[in-house]
């Protein structure tokens, strides 16, 4: 994790008791977090049936099983019995004038194969595939390789897909267990005083005070941005976004795929969520550029399986200012949001947490204003690293020409991250000079994010490297091995499986 710098300022009253409004994933993984890495708080979390959650598929990054089960503890049996993920090892984009390419959470460019003089990036002006063990799966359509016994070797930076409304209940479980006070009510209205929370008032139990408050609301931001009224940050100059259709059907006999898939489409993006009983499928677009009834006909003409209504969520890209003011904390979409291209908003909410944590731990649970500040720029960094990452997306896909893509190559911003790309264009795919380029701590993708989605939609650059034949047969030779290990591993079919058979162990 991000290290603070040392906070300065009077010293303020120690936090012992939290109260998380929200429960929904981000409340939730908030809640579980402050609890299970400081016992000592008392944490409340409210969260209102009423409301209810967005229930969508979700995607993750690697982020989240790696902080569910490595930095939380969480029981790897009880997760897969109650919240029943399938794996993904990545993106597969339908974008950019390749077929296809790959962006997997292992290193497929800031690396380099035996015998070769370049970094691997610049070997693929043909093909992309196989650049790592993660991108060969991919590729191959597998999950995992193979052990002893043909068991798959469950290890590395793999993600997960999982229903949303399966998630909030597995995780709404493991709260229980851990001490976090679950409580079912409304929010009526906010009590302010001196210009921080004074108290919650809830529509049964009344008002509800404590010395810290996370704002897990949601869209809504009923503390950050309703009761604070903190400014917001659009990132309307980058990302032109602002719906999505969702709908889906029930699995039939197509095979569980390891990623998701992004693909383009006219006016946005398309993305496909591989669950095991169902296919979450919701198109992404921008309503200056078509109307909903329009968006509707080209996204179901794609999708001749739907089965369900499409819904629509209208939804703003951008932050808060400040995600920490007084005594409030906003996570999750209640701190920022911008579209799933990237699975971004579970690893958001995991940072957040983390973060908030460290920022406790640091001041001995009594953070100052000092504090306070150190944690808004990191926060701020991070949103605005994802919203420069997205815009390299939009920036270089040269895979339609239409009004809408036409603006978003001509138009869209890429903030912190345009030197970078002019350091690109001089150099190439070298992670060892654009490394230099990354501007700010701290740094999300690396230099392995944005290589991956620069040469994937294959955006020219002036040092060609010219491969002799005795490093293209190494480079080739490193990739067929990949391959070969790739084929061999087990479907995500086959290791729900495996690991669902008597006598599993975890390792």
């Amino acid at each position: 994790m991000v290290s603070f710098s040392e906070s300065q300022g009077s010293p303020a009253a120690a936090i012992r008791r939290v109260l998380v409004l929200g429960g929904g994933s981000a409340g939730l993984i908030a809640a579980l977090t402050l609890k299970r890495l400081m016992p000592a708080l008392e944490v409340t979390l409210v969260r209102s049936s009423e409301i209810g959650v967005i229930g969508v598929g979700e995607g993750t990054t690697a982020v989240f099983p790696a902080h569910l089960f490595g930095t939380l503890g969480i029981s790897k049996d009880e997760f897969y019995r109650e919240a029943q993920p399938t794996w993904k090892q990545g993106l597969r984009l339908l974008w950019g004038p390749r077929d296809e390419f790959f962006y997997d959470f292992e290193f497929q460019y800031d690396q380099q194969f035996p015998g070769t003089r370049k970094a691997t990036g610049f070997y693929t002006a043909g093909e992309c595939r196989n650049l790592s063990q993660a991108s060969a799966l991919m590729t191959h359509g597998n999950a995992f390789t193979t052990g002893p016994l043909n068991r798959p070797v469950i290890k590395g930076q793999y993600a997960f897909h999982i229903e949303n409304h399966r998630l909030v209940a597995c995780l709404e479980g493991t709260a229980a267990q851990s001490g976090v006070i679950l409580e079912d009510d409304t929010l009526d209205r906010v009590e302010m005083a001196n210009g921080e929370v004074a108290a919650l008032h809830f529509k049964n139990s009344g008002s509800r005070t404590a010395d810290l408050y996370v704002d897990a609301s949601g869209f809504a931001a009923e503390l950050i941005g309703k009761a604070l009224n903190e400014p917001f940050k659009s990132f309307a100059g980058s990302l032109f976004c602002d719906r999505a259709m969702v709908a889906g059907w029930e699995r039939t006999d197509e095979p569980i795929l390891p990623y998701t898939t992004a693909e383009t489409m006219d006016n946005g993006w398309c993305w496909q969520i591989e669950h095991e009983g169902s296919i979450n499928r919701g198109y992404v677009y921008a309503s200056d550029f078509v109307s909903d009834e329009d968006a509707k006909a080209e996204f179901l003409a794609k999708n001749p399986k739907i089965t369900t209504e499409p819904r629509i969520v209208k939804f703003r890209s951008g932050r808060y200012e400040r995600s920490w003011v007084g005594n409030v904390v906003a996570i999750g979409n209640a701190s920022g949001f911008v579209e799933p291209l990237e699975a971004t908003a579970l690893a958001q909410i995991v940072y957040e947490s983390r973060w908030l944590v460290e920022s406790l731990h640091l001041t001995g649970g009594s953070p100052d204003e000092g504090m306070k500040a150190s944690y808004n720029r990191i926060v701020g960094v991070a949103w605005d690293e994802i919203r420069d990452f997205l815009a390299f997306h939009y920036k270089f896909n040269t895979r339609l020409s239409t009004p809408f893509w036409t603006h978003c190559r001509n138009e869209t911003s890429l903030g912190n991250y345009e030197d970078l790309y002019r350091l690109y264009r001089e150099v190439g795919p070298s992670p060892t000079l654009l490394v230099h380029a990354i501007p700010n701590r701290p740094n999300v993708y690396g230099v392995e994010g944005f290589l991956a989605m620069l040469v994937g939609m294959q955006v020219p650059y002036e040092r060609v490297h010219l491969a002799a034949p005795e490093e293209r047969e190494a480079f080739d030779r490193h990739r067929h091995k990949l391959a070969t290990a790739a084929k061999g591993g087990l479907s995500v079919r086959e290791a729900l499986d495996a690991i669902r058979k008597s006598g599993w162990q975890w390792t």
